[in-house]
This record gives C-alpha cells, structure tokens and sequence, in this order.
C-alpha cells in the first residue's frame, strides 16, 4: 500500500520538478519531493527519466474499444474504461446520446453496476446526459428521432431515479429550458449548452440561471447570425464573452490550429477542458462503425482520425484518446506543456466540482497519475495507487 515513484520530471500546476519523487500510502499522495528520499517498505517505480503527471481526466466521453456507454451492458462500461487508461485517462465522465427515456433509465442502472465493478480501468464521476433537449437544426450527429423540448414531468423522473447524474447538457434557447437549468442548479447538477442556435441575450440567461459550460466548442453551435438585416453574436461568441468554461475536442481534425489558438488565447488554459468526446471507434481500427448503441445507433465510417456520416457531410464523434489532444494542443495550438496538461487535469477536475481530491500531484489528494515520454506516449496509468495500465 506504499507506493514511490522516482526518477522523473514531475508536472506540478505552476512548475516542473526535475528529478523528482512521488509518494504514496493507501491511494493517497503523502508528498512530492525535489530528489529520491527514503520512504521505507515501498514499492519503487522508476519513471525512467519520463514525465510523471496527474491522471487526465475526461469529462466528456462516449465510448471506445469496440463499445459505447449505451450499448445496454455492464461490460460496455468497463472496457470502455480499460481501453482508455491505456492513454493515460484515471477518470471519465460517461456520456449518452439522445436516446429513448427507457433506454436512458436502463444506461443509468448500468453505470451503478459497473461503477461497483469497475476495477481496472478509468474511475467514473457520475454519468453525463447529452441531450435529448437539443435544437433540431443544430443536431449533428444526434438521431433526429429523439430531439425534443424539456419536458418536467420526463426529467423530474429521472432525476429522481438516479443520483448518479453529475452534469446534463442541453439548447437553452427551447421552451422550458432556463427552468431546466435552474432545476439542476439546485440538485447539484452541472448544467452545459449544448447543440443550440442560440444568440447572446438567450446564452446570458441561461448563464445567470445556471448552465456554466459550453459543451464541445464550436461543434453544434451558432455563431454569429443575421436576423432582418441585423447581426447577432452566437453561442460562440457568448462563451468567450462571459466567464463560461468550454470544453474543446483538440483531436486536431474537429478544430484547425487558427481555432485551437483562438480559443486558448481568449479563454486560457483555466477555462478550458480538453475532452476526447470519444465514440465506439477510438482505439479501433478505421472502417465501418456504429455512433450510439448497436441496438439503434447510427452507422458511420471512421477515417481521417475521425467519424463521418456514411455521406461524409459532418463528422460523427471522435475517435480520440486523451493523450493525443495534449499532443495536439502542443503540435498545432503552440501551447506550453504545462498548460496543455493543466487543460487535461486541474481545470476539468474544477468543473467537476473533483478539485480537492483530483487534477494535480499535491499531498492529500488522489493518486491519480500518469507517467508518459517527450511525445506524450504513456507508460503507466496510476489509479488511487494501483497500477491499472503498464506498458511494459
């Protein structure tokens, strides 16, 4: 139950240890140390001169090796796990598709299933349900067929069924929708705009009334528009005006390089969370793939680093890992790895509402870490202490 990790350069919020040391009781860090110093009766990990980096964090994340968080089974949510600590992720938010409300109850008994069982892979921080109250016009890839306006009585119930909802995203602009974000305010929920047309007084409202985070920036939402000759900011736009924290799918394909600097120089790397938004195919090799469940989800063919429509008129989800949007924001957008990692780490962990325990190597937190190489290739994933990938 001790644990010592030495021999590498440790990546701290503010700075870089080089030569530093991590140690480690019961799955809790007792301290970070300049050197190698004595900690009796440990195990040693010698980092090999790589990086060692609080765990990264996913808060948005559909599915990947093979499976998608609404496929209907306990297995689907611990492989999906599996797979991606194998890319340096310790914690993850799983995500829902628009879906019908059966199928949505069904996928939340599930997450409390394997969120008991799940031993081996990335730890989960409450489930994340993306729509079904979206704007049809800024669908995506979402199924048409379950897009629809809040309802009270439909999303009473399910919050009621399970405790296990940490953030709900949703087009604030619908009728209903600023009572809906007041309604998770109050149960604790984190409240997103997601997949809307809305311009910027709607944004404000629904900013003042609780939706704090614009879900996948840029993807499925309005910009600046034109009504009668006269021009209104966007979602967009919204979210760099006000102190809104936005998530960003730096695959490197959904955003070009003049974007991912955009963001970053307005927003800055405390408002940014980097997120795979990964489907089935991440992991996998490209081809023929299935967005959402197998039962009824959506066929898509993966190439390019990316999902596409069948028709290739929009793209269908990423097939992203964590590790290779630090690599991505670092190659195209020129940012620090410090910051890069910070994106990944703290700054999801606080939108989380997960900051005193997880996001960075400091005493009393989580051992939660990741040692990876110069190019960001991971090494091994560290969860509360135990080693659940080594890629040796």
């Amino acid at each position: 139950m001790r644990l010592k990790i030495t021999n590498g350069t440790i990546i701290t919020p503010f700075r870089y240890i080089r030569n530093g040391t991590v140690v480690i009781e019961n799955g809790v860090i007792l301290g970070v140390h300049e050197g190698n110093i004595d900690f009796a009766d440990a195990t040693v990990i010698n980092a090999g001169g790589n990086y060692i980096a609080p765990g990264f964090i996913d808060l948005h994340i559909h599915g990947g090796g093979g499976h998608d968080f609404m496929d209907g089974s306990e297995e689907a949510f611990l492989k999906i796990a599996e797979t991606h600590a194998r890319y340096g992720t310790t914690a993850m938010v799983p995500t829902t598709l628009t879906s019908e409300k059966e199928d949505l109850l069904e996928t939340l008994d599930l997450y409390e299933k394997a969120n008991a069982n799940n031993h081996k892979g990335a730890q989960f921080l409450g489930m994340h349900l993306e729509g079904p109250y979206f704007a049809l016009s800024q669908r995506g890839a979402q199924d048409p067929r379950y897009i629809r306006n809040p309802d009270p009585k439909e999303y009473e119930e399910v919050l009621a069924y399970s405790s296990s909802i940490t953030r709900w995203s949703a087009a604030p602009e619908l009728p209903g929708a600023i009572a809906f974000g007041k309604r998770l305010r109050e149960k604790g929920i984190l409240a997103a705009v997601a997949h809307t047309d809305a311009i910027y007084e709607e944004v404000l409202d629904a900013y003042e009334n609780g939706y704090t985070l614009a879900t996948h920036l840029y993807s499925a939402m309005s910009g600046v528009t034109r009504k009668n000759a006269f021009r209104y900011a966007g979602t967009i736009e919204s979210a760099f005006l006000l102190d809104m924290d936005v998530e960003i799918i730096a695959d490197g394909v959904h955003l070009p390089a003049p974007l991912l600097k955009l963001i970053y120089k307005i927003k800055g790397a405390d408002r940014i969370a980097l997120i795979t938004d990964a489907m089935r195919g991440a992991g996998m090799p490209e081809g023929e793939s299935t967005l959402g469940s197998l039962k009824n989800g959506l066929k898509v063919i993966i190439e390019d680093g990316v999902a596409k429509l069948p028709d290739r008129t929009s793209f269908a989800g990423s097939v992203s890992t964590a590790d290779r949007l630090v690599r991505t924001m670092i190659k195209m957008a020129d940012v620090s790895l410090l910051d890069a990692i910070r994106m990944i780490t703290l700054t999801p962990a606080r939108i989380m509402g997960v900051d005193k325990t997880k996001g960075s190597l400091v005493a009393g937190k989580d051992a939660d870490i990741v040692i990876f190489d110069e190019d960001i290739r991971v090494k091994k994933t560290i969860v509360k202490g135990r080693i659940i990938f080594n890629q040796e």
